[in-house]
């Protein structure tokens, strides 16, 4: 499967916290939304969140995500920012 050809939206949604306790170059920012598509072609979503220090990344219940290639570079990005909150 040539990933690159992909058709899914690449998009990442940023939802914020006003605690105080999040800060950095990441901002307010907590959890992180990826537009990713399951193996029938369905629009899902990945979610990165920070919980206690420890980073958790939730995918579609009970379907398989399937990235494209920028959709993969926007969660690596996504899973360092978290990595980075969560070592704070």
């Amino acid at each position: 499967m040539d990933l690159s050809s992909s058709s899914y939206s690449t998009s990442i949604v940023e939802s914020g916290d006003t605690d105080t306790t999040w800060r950095g170059t990441t901002g307010q920012r907590r959890s992180w939304q990826i537009s990713c598509g399951d193996v029938v072609d369905r629009d899902r979503c990945l979610t990165v969140t920070v919980d206690r220090g420890r980073v958790v990344l939730v995918g579609p219940p009970g379907e398989t995500a399937v990235l494209s290639y920028d959709q993969l570079v926007q969660l690596r990005a996504a899973l360092r920012e978290a990595a980075d909150q969560a070592e704070r």
